[in-house]
């Protein structure tokens, strides 16, 4: 098939390259970075201490929640391997479990550490990240760049806070350098598999670049993150055709409705993995808002720049998930729900600080208060963003 354009006969290959995001703004990693700057900064820290302290909801009962599972145990022990293994469908499952929730503990016990002033939560922290920077080597098997992703979200977090608002850790050198030979040269890599794996990739990369002061790998993330969320969430503003990536090899309209799940319909807010699940949606719509959060906090704030998409798909997906019907032109009328706890830092970002009406995430946010976290990534987001102006 052919269109005519300025005289000019261009195939539907070409038209759908011509999708591909290709020329995007320059990056711009900042002069300094900003210390804690992944994903919560000082002054949101503050403001969430200040909450949990004086018994304010639903910040409490989310500071209850983390305090009350076993991530934020003073008893953890850190279980460590050289290389972790996963397979596809978690087998084999050589460490990788342990490595994502080891991670996630130390995140927790950073939060623990900073809410109290109890130098035992700062201590446990540490001990974690410790443990697997004195031994880990590297990832393998199918799974290793999505298990690299996941873990490397969260160990930049728990770093950042314990460097930055701790009085000492001997061995923060080491782990740096864990996450520069053994995350960051797989993550910044990307991926062109389904669209949450490159997302979580890209989100352990800008993280992990924070914590290094690496300036090259933050605004490689940045390019990479700009393009692959318009290819990620679809607006009509981009035509009868989702847009593609760079390299993803999608020159056919079959190849992206192959890739879209089938779906050959597209309406604001739809996302690529939509009509696969909405689990592995909500993994691509929290690292999308956990990106940019992190991001803003640093002075390069790309909410103006994708916020539209987030808003529109946080929309979309919390209105099938609060049970509304579902038309057949969608994933055959038939949606696989379960939208995660992934909600807060998007609907934080774009009501409670841009002043967006967004009715269907409020309904859904709220009504799911505390949310806790998936054991893979996110972790505590009610806690850390419910409300925050900071």
């Amino acid at each position: 098939m052919f269109v005519r354009q300025r005289g000019l006969r261009i195939s539907a290959a070409a038209l759908l390259v011509s999708l591909a995001v290709t020329a995007t703004p320059a990056a711009a990693a900042p002069a300094a970075f900003a210390h804690p700057g992944v994903l919560v900064s000082k002054t949101q820290l503050d403001f969430v201490k200040g909450k949990v302290n004086s018994g304010a909801q639903p910040w409490k009962s989310a500071y209850d929640q983390m305090m009350g599972s076993g991530y934020a145990s003073l008893n953890r022990t850190p279980k460590p391997r050289a290389t972790v293994e996963c397979g596809p469908y978690s087998n084999p499952n050589y460490g990788c479990t342990d490595e994502r929730q080891d991670a996630i503990a130390a995140y927790s016990l950073a939060l623990a550490w900073y809410i109290t002033g109890d130098s035992r939560y700062a201590t446990k922290s540490i001990a974690i990240m410790d443990a697997w920077s004195a031994t880990i080597k590297t990832h393998t098997n199918s799974n290793a760049p999505l298990q690299t992703g996941w873990a490397g979200s969260s160990w930049p977090r728990a770093a950042e806070i314990i460097k930055y608002t701790y009085s000492s850790w001997p061995n923060s050198g080491r782990f740096a350098t864990m996450l520069r030979n053994v995350y960051l040269p797989v993550v910044i890599k990307g991926s062109n598999s389904n669209g949450n794996w490159e997302l979580s990739m890209m989100e352990a990369a800008i993280g992990i670049s924070v914590f290094l002061e690496d300036k090259g790998s933050y605004d490689t993330a940045v390019a990479k993150f700009r393009a692959r969320v318009p290819a990620y969430i679809y607006l009509t503003s981009d035509g009868s055709q989702p847009r593609v990536t760079p390299g993803s090899g999608l020159d056919t309209k079959a190849k992206v409705v192959k890739y879209w799940q089938n779906q050959s319909t597209f309406v604001d807010g739809l996302a690529q993995e939509t009509c696969r699940d909405f689990t592995h949606t909500g993994y691509g719509l929290a690292a999308i808002a956990d990106f940019a959060e992190t991001t803003r906090i640093q002075g390069q704030d790309l909410y103006p720049e994708i916020g539209t998409r987030l808003r529109q798909a946080l929309g979309f997906h919390a209105k099938y998930e609060l049970g509304a019907a579902v038309p057949s032109w969608l994933c055959g009328g038939k949606l696989n729900l379960g939208l995660g706890p992934v909600t807060e830092v998007g609907f934080n970002a774009m009501h409670t600080r841009l002043g967006n009406d967004m009715p269907s995430t409020q309904q859904l946010t709220e009504s799911r208060r505390p949310a806790g976290t998936n054991a893979l990534f996110v972790s505590w987001q009610t806690l850390t963003h419910a409300n925050n102006p900071s």
